[in-house]
């Protein structure tokens, strides 16, 4: 197996998971829908509709990030990569996740596992009425 089929693999897995992960939006507008009239037309309101919408979206944005790195479709200042080489651009690509991207993933997990432990210790649960805990 050489690098090349081991990219391709990562980007199959990728786009796999983004397609996937885009049936959440669904998922979230039915959870948001169902809140909405419950509590307007029922008024009956629930504490745990809130906990999920987040936990939904943030699984979302994560897993969209991927998807969306994959096909290339994230941001970029354009008025100097545009002018560039193909082969200029994936050096300039290649510096910029080693100086950028990589110390950025790093540090987010370094932070979320330091999170997750302090999390853990103290047996902290979400803030509503009914407390759901944010550990298995």
């Amino acid at each position: 197996m050489n690098v090349q089929s081991l990219l391709h693999g990562a980007d199959r897995l990728s786009t796999f998971v983004g397609k996937a992960a885009a049936w959440l939006i669904v998922v979230l507008m039915v959870v948001v829908c169902a809140e909405v009239f419950k509590r307007y037309a029922l008024n009956a309101p629930t504490a745990w509709i809130y906990d999920v919408n987040n936990m939904l979206y943030g699984t979302l944005f994560m897993l969209g990030g991927a998807y969306t790195l994959a096909h290339d479709g994230h941001v970029r200042g354009d008025f100097f990569y545009g002018n560039m080489k193909p082969r200029t651009q994936a050096w300039f690509d290649i510096v910029l996740y080693v100086l950028f991207f990589l110390p950025g993933i790093g540090a987010l997990t370094w932070a979320g596992w330091t999170y997750f432990n302090d999390s853990l210790a103290m047996r902290e649960q979400t803030f509503n009425a009914t407390p759901l805990p944010l550990y298995p």
